[in-house]
C-alpha cells in the first residue's frame, strides 16, 4: 500500500478512522493521489456521479479505473478516456456499498481543474465522493443511506463547510451529479443548514 498522510482531524474517533481511512468502507488503495498542500483545510465535500461504461453498474470498472487495472479494449467508450489516471476518496454503489481508494488526509484526483466559495484547485481541501450513476439520473435509497452515514462521519472528523456538487465546482465544464440527485433529501437527512448546500431549486 501506498504511504498515506496522516491528517489529525482522522485520528478524533479511532473507533471510525484510521489514518484517515474509514471503518465501513471497503478499502482498495489508488495509486492515484498526493499530499495536500501544507495548512490546507480539509473543509468541502464533492458530490460526482460515475459509470463505466456510462449508464452500467455493477460491473467493477470504476474500482478498476481508480486503481489503474481498467482494460482499455474492453469498450468503445473506454479509448476515449484511454489513459486516465483519476481517483475519488469514495465509490458507493447503487446497492450502497462504500468503497474507500484514498485517505481523507491525501489529495485525490477527482475535481479537475475547479473553483468553488472563492478557492480554487478544489482538490487541495477537498474529499471527493462518487455515487455510481449516470449524469443527470436519479440515485438509489440505500445510496443516500450510505451517503448520509458517510457525510455525517465525516462533518465530525474534518471541519466540512461545504457540500456541493462536482458541477457547481466546475460549471460549464460537468454536468454531475445533475438534476436527478436530491440535494434537499441529503440535506434533511444531516440536519445541516442551508449555507452548507449549494443554491439548488
Amino acid at each position: 500500500m501506498p504511504e498515506r498522510h496522516r491528517h489529525p482531524a482522522s485520528l478524533s474517533n479511532p473507533a471510525l478512522w484510521r489514518d484517515g481511512w474509514y471503518r465501513y468502507a471497503r478499502a482498495l488503495a489508488s495509486p492515484n493521489f498526493g499530499p495536500r498542500p501544507a495548512g490546507a483545510p480539509i473543509d468541502l465535500v464533492v458530490i460526482h456521479s460515475i459509470s463505466l461504461p456510462p449508464g452500467e453498474f455493477g460491473n467493477g470498472n470504476v474500482q478498476r479505473l481508480f486503481t489503474n487495472q481498467l482494460d482499455w479494449q474492453a469498450h468503445p467508450y473506454f479509448q476515449g478516456i484511454r489513459g486516465l489516471q483519476v481517483s475519488a476518496h469514495f465509490f458507493i454503489t447503487r446497492t450502497g456499498a462504500l468503497w474507500q481508494f484514498v485517505a481523507c488526509g491525501d489529495r485525490a484526483w477527482h475535481a479537475g481543474e475547479s473553483s468553488y466559495r472563492g478557492r480554487g484547485n478544489c482538490n487541495d481541501d477537498s474529499i471527493g465522493i462518487e455515487l455510481e450513476g449516470l449524469e443527470g439520473g436519479s440515485f438509489e435509497a440505500p445510496q443516500y443511506e450510505t451517503l448520509a452515514g458517510l457525510c455525517a462521519a465525516l462533518l465530525q472528523a474534518y471541519p466540512i463547510a461545504h457540500i456541493a456538487g462536482h458541477e457547481h465546482i466546475a460549471a460549464g465544464r460537468k454536468q454531475d451529479p445533475g438534476p436527478g440527485f436530491d440535494w434537499p433529501r441529503l440535506q434533511a437527512s444531516l440536519a445541516a443548514p442551508a449555507r452548507c448546500f449549494p443554491a439548488v431549486s
